[in-house]
């Protein structure tokens, strides 16, 4: 009868051992390369395996997450960098609301401030208002034109001027009032 026990395990491989064993040979070596592809330097492909499918979705899934996560960072930063310059410009407002109100604290400013926006005189001094055509007051940064600057009228025939002198000397205008030489209100104080 033949033994047909298997060695146990741990135990050497039945064939040679030791420092003179030639690779290839034996179980657990490299197979020899086939005659037909050995002439051939054509590097061999690894086939797709579970393993691979599952950490190409792993690296799928954490890139979407930090994706997501980087978006909702910048969105953050961009927020932060808007909410920080509203507060710059308020405490610019802050501080020229300070500064005005340690002017108003001068009264000199107070006085000058009365002057210019209200038209308030000092007792003594005597105020002149500059009238526009109307009669209406010209306001505070109105300027007077250049005289150059106003188109010259256009030129009439002389017959016009002396025809307007004869219905003039027809109908004379009525006599006007002379201007007062006080602005008060009253009317007594005429020339």
């Amino acid at each position: 009868m033949a033994d047909n026990r298997r060695p146990a395990r741990g135990s050497r491989p039945p064939g040679r051992t030791g420092p003179g064993r030639t690779p290839g040979t034996g179980r657990g070596g490299r197979r020899p390369v086939p005659a037909a592809t050995a002439g051939r330097d054509a590097p061999v492909r690894p086939r797709p395996t579970g393993r691979l499918a599952i950490l190409v979705l792993v690296l799928a899934v954490l890139a979407v997450s930090y994706a997501s996560s980087l978006r909702a960072f910048l969105q953050q930063r961009e927020d932060i960098n808007e909410l920080q310059s509203q507060i710059a410009e308020r405490q610019r407002n802050i501080d020229d609301l300070a500064r005005e109100k340690r002017r108003w604290q001068d009264p000199a400013y107070v006085v000058q401030e009365a002057r210019k926006r209200l038209g308030y005189v000092m007792p003594g001094e005597t105020a002149y208002v500059a009238l526009d055509e109307d009669g209406e007051p010209l306001e505070a940064g109105a300027a007077l034109g250049d005289p150059s600057a106003i188109d010259p009228p256009e030129p009439r025939a002389w017959w016009t001027d002396a025809w307007g002198s004869v219905e003039l000397a027809g109908d004379p205008p009525a006599e006007e009032p002379p201007p007062l030489t006080r602005i008060d209100g009253s009317e007594e104080d005429q020339q």
